[in-house]
């Protein structure tokens, strides 16, 4: 298995927790779901808080400025093309991590490790994972300059962000790098329904059982 270095929390990376979504198919605000104990939320800030001393939350300022700074939307219901233009646009770093608030099951490892391939890497202007077969761009590290783009395809009614990777400087890791790494793809499942937290609930309380 390949070493990872732990890296300690640093100041030039700056972390935003897109949280803004309409959580339709959850059916309340995902941000505030419990899973074990704890909110997505609170989950997604400690774990965004172990790689970087520089948080803050995509999302309304009156329903998560008692967490940590939120940032607003510029283009409001744009999804999250849009909250990465916002998040892009208020950093004071070059280097910036994007989580989605229901990613449960990454770790700090993980986190550390995108982080690594995006400082070493001057030249990638976003650097993004691969699982099952698919880019994982709400767990990635973007360039302030990506903003530029994003806000070009906004503006032009286009919120797709996959399209802007094949016209701007991409660092793919891919998925066998991951595994060979002890990442495995599960660690990018995200909460979307309630049948999907139910699911995870059921294992953590069979695991419980058996132990």
């Amino acid at each position: 298995m390949y070493h990872r270095p732990m890296l300690a929390a640093s100041t030039d990376v700056t972390a935003f927790i897109l949280a803004g979504g309409k959580s339709t198919r959850m059916g309340t605000d995902k941000a505030f779901v419990e899973l074990d104990g704890r909110t997505l939320l609170s989950r997604a800030l400690d774990l965004a808080r172990s790689v970087t001393s520089n948080v803050r939350v995509v999302g309304d300022p009156a329903k998560f400025s008692p967490f940590a700074p939120a940032v607003e939307d510029i283009f409001p219901n744009c999804g999250p093309l849009g909250g990465i233009h916002a998040a892009l646009r208020s950093s004071h770093t070059d280097l910036n991590l994007i989580l989605a608030v229901d990613v449960p099951f990454v770790s700090p490892s993980l986190l550390q490790y995108v982080i690594m391939r995006a400082r070493n890497s001057a030249s990638a202007v976003v650097t993004l994972a691969q699982a099952d077969r698919r880019w994982q761009p709400l767990c990635a590290v973007y360039r302030k300059r990506f903003a530029d783009a994003a806000e070009q395809s906004l503006r032009a009614g286009d919120n797709k962000i996959d399209k802007l990777f094949e016209v701007t400087t991409t660092q793919v890791i891919a998925e066998e790098e991951l595994e060979a790494a002890g990442f495995p793809a599960m660690m990018f499942r995200n909460l979307n329904t309630q049948k999907q937290l139910a699911d995870v609930r059921e294992k953590d309380d069979d695991l419980e059982a058996r132990s």
